[in-house]
């Protein structure tokens, strides 16, 4: 319902400014307006159906299969398992940049991206604990309208950060992030490892910023994987769908005490 309702207010604002050109240059609505609709209802299946594929090209990652990745396909397994989820595909991006997302349509066809630079740079806990963060969105269901949200501000180039300054508000929480890192702690049972994997990613990120990609897209990622120059900063603040690392650790170090959880 919240895709459907985001996709209609995107068109509506396409159509709105099919209509303003059209009255600006004295050319009868129709002909502005009635072309606008149908590439816009093109897009927006492209956009159901293929998002998540864009969203993985975007950053170039790659399905991997067990036998590539066995130590990374048995910890997901395994947690996905404590989740009661399906086992989703797994890909790899191929950046310094240590982060992770998820994606996908539903929990059947979700897959969890994970950074070379997060297999490298984190520890065993610290990667088991960000991988069930991941598994958190798909179990909240929650990873397709930010995808959609990603697609969008993707394809729209240069001026993605104007259109994730509308769309981003509308579609994304920032308690999408708590409520994530409260699942994934409950699911791999270390709200401990999951503070210090945000401390080391945010930090990680100071001196290994992603290069790849747009920074409309950050939303998508654990923590915000990119270096913005002042200009987007500015933009990105008011829009940003993440908490700062701050008070998500607070709240995790907080579950280690309150639940029956081992960190």
């Amino acid at each position: 319902m919240k895709t459907a309702l985001l996709m209609s207010i995107v068109t509506g604002l396409i159509l709105a400014i099919g209509y303003v050109l059209s009255l600006l240059f004295g050319v009868n609505s129709l002909y502005i307006v009635v072309p606008v609709f149908c590439v816009t209802m093109v897009l927006n299946l492209l956009c159901y159906l293929y998002s998540d594929r864009i969203v993985l090209k975007m950053y170039n990652a790659h399905v991997v299969s067990e036998n590539i990745a066995p130590e990374l396909y048995s910890k997901i397994s395994r947690l996905s398992v404590k989740a009661g989820l399906p086992m989703p595909k797994i890909a790899v991006i191929t950046s310094e940049t240590p982060s992770a997302f998820a994606t996908g349509r539903t929990p059947e066809n979700a897959v969890v991206a994970v950074t070379s630079g997060a297999l490298s740079l984190l520890q065993r806990e610290e990667l088991e604990a960000v991988l069930a963060h991941e598994l958190g969105h798909i179990k909240n269901e929650d990873m397709f309208i930010s995808t959609v949200v990603a697609f969008m501000a993707g394809i729209a180039g240069s001026a993605g950060m104007l259109l994730a300054s509308i769309l981003v508000p509308l579609a994304v929480s920032r308690n999408r992030e708590y409520a994530a890192d409260k699942a994934g702690a409950e699911i791999s049972g270390k709200p401990h490892a999951l503070a210090n994997a945000l401390i080391r990613i945010e930090e990680s990120v100071k001196q290994h910023p992603m290069e790849q990609g747009n920074p409309a897209t950050a939303h998508l990622f654990i923590v915000n994987p990119f270096n913005l120059e002042r200009l987007h900063r500015l933009l990105y603040q008011p829009i940003s769908a993440h908490p700062s690392t701050k008070s998500r650790v607070e709240r995790l170090r907080k579950m280690a005490q309150s639940l029956p959880l081992t960190g």
